[in-house]
Protein backbone atom coordinates (compact mmCIF):
# COMPACT_ATOMS: atom_id res chain seq x y z
CA UNK A 1 0.00 0.00 0.00
CA UNK A 2 1.26 3.44 -0.90
CA UNK A 3 1.80 6.17 1.67
CA UNK A 4 -1.19 8.52 1.88
CA UNK A 5 -0.95 12.26 1.45
CA UNK A 6 -2.02 14.16 4.55
CA UNK A 7 -5.18 15.46 2.86
CA UNK A 8 -6.19 11.96 1.74
CA UNK A 9 -5.50 10.58 5.21
CA UNK A 10 -7.85 13.08 6.82
CA UNK A 11 -10.50 12.71 4.11
CA UNK A 12 -10.61 8.99 4.85
CA UNK A 13 -10.52 9.63 8.61
CA UNK A 14 -13.51 11.96 8.23
CA UNK A 15 -15.53 8.98 7.03
CA UNK A 16 -14.77 6.72 10.00
CA UNK A 17 -17.92 7.81 11.82
CA UNK A 18 -20.16 7.08 8.85
CA UNK A 19 -21.28 8.54 5.53
CA UNK A 20 -20.86 12.28 4.97
CA UNK A 21 -21.48 14.69 2.13
CA UNK A 22 -18.66 16.67 0.60
CA UNK A 23 -18.95 19.78 2.78
CA UNK A 24 -19.17 17.58 5.89
CA UNK A 25 -16.04 15.70 4.84
CA UNK A 26 -14.12 18.95 4.30
CA UNK A 27 -15.24 20.29 7.70
CA UNK A 28 -14.34 17.06 9.52
CA UNK A 29 -10.95 16.83 7.76
CA UNK A 30 -10.21 20.38 8.89
CA UNK A 31 -11.18 19.63 12.47
CA UNK A 32 -9.33 16.30 12.65
CA UNK A 33 -6.15 17.84 11.23
CA UNK A 34 -6.21 20.82 13.57
CA UNK A 35 -6.85 23.10 10.59
CA UNK A 36 -3.90 21.89 8.49
CA UNK A 37 -6.15 20.26 5.89
CA UNK A 38 -8.80 22.49 4.35
CA UNK A 39 -9.52 21.06 0.91
CA UNK A 40 -11.15 23.33 -1.65
CA UNK A 41 -14.22 21.94 -3.40
CA UNK A 42 -12.20 21.07 -6.51
CA UNK A 43 -9.48 19.32 -4.54
CA UNK A 44 -11.99 17.45 -2.36
CA UNK A 45 -14.15 16.16 -5.20
CA UNK A 46 -11.08 15.24 -7.26
CA UNK A 47 -9.78 13.24 -4.29
CA UNK A 48 -13.18 11.60 -3.74
CA UNK A 49 -13.35 10.57 -7.41
CA UNK A 50 -9.83 9.09 -7.19
CA UNK A 51 -10.66 7.33 -3.91
CA UNK A 52 -13.86 5.97 -5.45
CA UNK A 53 -11.90 4.63 -8.44
CA UNK A 54 -9.40 3.04 -6.02
CA UNK A 55 -12.38 1.56 -4.11
CA UNK A 56 -11.33 3.17 -0.84
CA UNK A 57 -14.62 5.09 -0.65
CA UNK A 58 -17.94 4.63 -2.38
CA UNK A 59 -20.97 6.73 -3.00
CA UNK A 60 -23.59 6.09 -0.36
CA UNK A 61 -26.62 8.14 -1.41
CA UNK A 62 -27.78 11.50 -2.70
CA UNK A 63 -30.17 13.95 -1.06
CA UNK A 64 -31.59 17.24 -2.18
CA UNK A 65 -31.48 19.94 0.49
CA UNK A 66 -32.78 23.45 -0.28
CA UNK A 67 -32.64 22.63 -3.97
CA UNK A 68 -29.01 21.52 -3.82
CA UNK A 69 -27.88 17.97 -4.39
CA UNK A 70 -25.68 16.44 -1.69
CA UNK A 71 -23.76 13.31 -2.53
CA UNK A 72 -22.76 11.22 0.48
CA UNK A 73 -19.68 8.99 0.56
CA UNK A 74 -18.71 6.17 2.87
CA UNK A 75 -15.49 4.38 3.70
CA UNK A 76 -15.07 0.88 2.26
CA UNK A 77 -13.34 -2.02 4.00
CA UNK A 78 -10.31 -1.44 1.78
CA UNK A 79 -10.34 2.25 2.70
CA UNK A 80 -10.43 1.44 6.40
CA UNK A 81 -7.56 -1.03 5.98
CA UNK A 82 -5.50 1.57 4.08
CA UNK A 83 -6.19 4.15 6.79
CA UNK A 84 -5.24 1.69 9.57
CA UNK A 85 -2.01 0.78 7.76
CA UNK A 86 -1.09 4.45 7.33
CA UNK A 87 -1.86 5.22 10.99
CA UNK A 88 0.40 2.32 12.04
CA UNK A 89 3.18 3.44 9.69
CA UNK A 90 3.05 6.96 11.14
CA UNK A 91 2.92 5.60 14.71
CA UNK A 92 6.01 3.45 14.11
CA UNK A 93 7.88 6.35 12.50
CA UNK A 94 6.99 8.65 15.39
CA UNK A 95 8.10 6.01 17.92
CA UNK A 96 11.57 5.90 16.35
CA UNK A 97 11.94 9.65 16.67
CA UNK A 98 10.38 9.79 20.15
CA UNK A 99 12.90 7.21 21.36
CA UNK A 100 15.75 9.32 20.03
CA UNK A 101 14.28 12.44 21.63
CA UNK A 102 14.10 10.87 25.09
CA UNK A 103 16.41 12.33 27.78
CA UNK A 104 18.33 9.06 28.03
CA UNK A 105 19.12 9.05 24.29
CA UNK A 106 20.25 12.68 24.41
CA UNK A 107 22.57 11.90 27.32
CA UNK A 108 24.06 8.95 25.45
CA UNK A 109 24.58 11.10 22.35
CA UNK A 110 26.29 13.85 24.38
CA UNK A 111 28.47 11.35 26.26
CA UNK A 112 29.42 9.66 22.99
CA UNK A 113 30.47 13.01 21.50
CA UNK A 114 32.94 13.68 24.30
Amino acid sequence: MAELRESTYFILAALLEGPRHGYGIAQAAGELSGGRVRPSAGTLYGALERLTTEELVQRDREEVVSGRRRRFYRLTGAGRAQLEAEAERMRASAAVVQTRLSPRSRRAAVEGAV
